[in-house]
């Protein structure tokens, strides 16, 4: 028994295959010629900043809410919400479509409680991952079924934004919108770009609080903005990452949008709940076209959930329930907008406070823009030298077109900062 084992033993050993030379190459180099990406600017800073001993860093690069001590916050509706939820909830599948209660109570948001195209039911709409996701369903969409057109982003604008519509392989063009040296909208270049466009195209806009420079039309401007759209017959893309977090009123953050629905446009729009609910981790979004009519809206989700079908299958359910949750319930609701105003609020508070401190330093430099613009972001006119030195000498972390998270700004570094600020901008 121990030979024939000894020789099975053998025998199998014998039989065991071996890769020739060639075939091992060829083997091991299936993906020996990919090189590593580049690091995201973004995700490098904080890498950065988690590496340094520094008692005095800052990290003003992260794009997340902290609160005055510099920690994360979890908005106390969402912990109600997921109080109510817990134990209740079935780990089923969602539809291809996503939850249809989260769907119409952000409608709601986006279009206006009363909105007649909800009512007439003109609006393909499907949960999407967050604004990320829904811009990239939209992205996908627009390839598939309008092949010819291209997106005007503005410059400058979230990253990603080209990322999405580069993988999505839209042919990109641009519009001028901020102006470096006043640093505020350079409205004139926008109109133009606008005007001097192909009619029918497309154009990506921030619906407040623009990223990465704070930086949105006035309410004229806007109008404005329609009306030209209209005369060309272009399609408006509105990408609402921070409606409520920008003025601390979601419907004044709506305007833009609901400006263009006044005048008669169809239009698309990415809502994210990321920063206005504080669910980051949860890739709670939505997309949304509004079409000319229901038949056209049925058919246009059809194909958004046939897209999205083959990336991810099903959206994820738990985000979903605490915004519908906390949307659908008048006492969460009314929580969700006292919070999101006290988040409003101390962002505004950080601009007055660092503008304050620039100027009793007695820098020569006009600081006014700190409070004209809006949102979490500062687009603070820095050159990308200046903000190495705050890095180097002054253990200060952020991205080097000078956009300053002023989420990160607290009472108890905004001094420090102003300081630094001023000492390498003299």
């Amino acid at each position: 028994m121990a030979f024939r084992a000894m020789i099975s033993s053998r025998s199998i050993q014998q039989s065991k295959w071996v890769p020739s030379a060639g075939v091992a190459r060829q083997m091991s180099s299936w993906f020996g010629h990919v090189e590593p990406a580049a690091k995201d600017p973004i995700l490098g800073v904080t890498e950065a900043f988690l590496a340094d001993p520094s008692p005095d860093k800052v990290n003003v690069g992260v794009g997340a809410y902290r609160d005055d001590n510099g920690k994360p916050v979890v908005l106390e509706c969402v912990r109600e919400a997921e109080r109510r939820i817990a134990g209740n909830l079935i780990m089923e599948y969602l539809p291809m479509g996503g939850s249809s209660h989260m769907i119409e109570e952000s409608l709601k948001l986006a279009y206006g409680e009363d909105s007649d195209f909800i009512k007439d039911k003109r609006i393909a709409a499907v949960q999407a991952l967050s604004g990320t996701g829904a811009c990239r369903l939209f992205a996908d969409f627009q390839k598939r079924f309008l092949p010819d057109s291209q997106i005007y982003i503005p410059v400058p604008t979230w990253a990603n934004h080209h990322n999405i519509w580069r993988d999505a392989r839209v042919p990109q063009n641009t519009f001028r919108y901020y102006h470096p040296e006043t640093k505020g909208l350079d409205f004139s270049s926008l109109m133009e770009d606008i005007k001097n466009s192909p009619n029918g195209s497309f154009f990506l806009l921030h619906a407040c609080a623009h990223n990465p420079t704070g930086v949105d039309p006035s309410e004229e401007q806007w109008r404005e903005i329609s009306h030209l759209f209209k005369s060309k017959n272009h399609f408006p893309f509105f990408d609402m990452a921070y409606q409520g977090f920008a003025s601390g009123n979601p419907e004044r953050d709506a305007k833009a949008i609901r400006i263009f629905l006044d005048d008669g446009h169809l239009i698309g729009c990415a809502q994210s709940f990321a920063k206005n609910m504080g669910l980051y981790g949860q890739r709670a979004g939505c997309l949304s076209i509004l079409c000319d009519n229901e038949m056209e809206a049925v058919a246009v989700k059809s194909q958004l959930q046939q897209i999205g079908r083959p990336m991810y299958s099903n959206p994820p359910v738990h985000g979903a329930l605490i915004v519908s949750t906390i949307l659908g319930d008048p006492e969460l609701k009314k929580l969700w907008l006292q919070e999101v105003k006290g988040m409003a609020d101390r962002i505004i508070g950080m601009r007055t406070a660092l503008r304050e401190n620039l100027e009793k330093l007695g820098s020569p430099l006009s600081w006014e823009h700190i409070t004209n613009q809006i949102g979490m972001f500062c687009y603070s006119g820095m050159s990308p030298e200046q903000v190495d030195r705050l890095t180097n000498e002054y253990h200060i972390y952020m991205t080097r077109n000078g956009r300053i998270s002023m989420a990160g700004v607290t009472t108890g570094n905004v001094g420090y900062l102003a300081n630094a600020i001023h000492e390498v901008t003299k």
